[in-house]
């Protein structure tokens, strides 16, 4: 017992090593073990909700409702931790007509859904409570 708890300690501290090791190299040039420490946790942390998004969105498919936007958005988080969602993004992009391959969506676009969301939302209060 003893001997296996002692190699998971050493299992344990190897991952925390090599986590802290990759997060200097890759990360934003942190001054301390702390720093590195506390970034790994962020980009875990992120790396985890990203891939629940992914997983919501996937389980919401045959449903009708967004389910390929909430794997986009799942797949936006992913993308500045890892690679391979950053790829799939830009492939999604690029089939998705009228959205330019960075993904920034034009303002006009942003203003056209903004000004008929607000009518759809003031024809329906209106027709709800308006009307009597």
């Amino acid at each position: 017992m003893a001997e296996s708890e002692g190699r998971f300690e050493e299992i344990k501290d190897r991952i925390e090593e090599a986590a802290i090791q990759a997060e200097f190299e890759t990360g934003e040039r942190e001054e301390s073990v702390e720093e590195a420490k506390s970034h790994a946790l962020v980009r875990l942390g992120r790396m985890t909700l990203g891939f629940g998004v992914v997983i919501l969105g996937i389980i919401l498919m045959p449903l009708p409702g967004p389910g390929w936007l909430i794997v986009a958005g799942g797949l936006t988080i992913l993308a500045k931790d890892v690679a391979w969602a950053d790829r799939a993004l830009r492939y999604i992009r690029k089939r998705v007509p009228g959205i330019p391959e960075d993904g920034k969506i034009p303002r006009s676009s942003k203003i056209t859904m903004a000004v008929m969301t607000l009518a759809a939302v003031a024809a329906s209060l209106w027709w709800n409570f308006g009307r009597g």
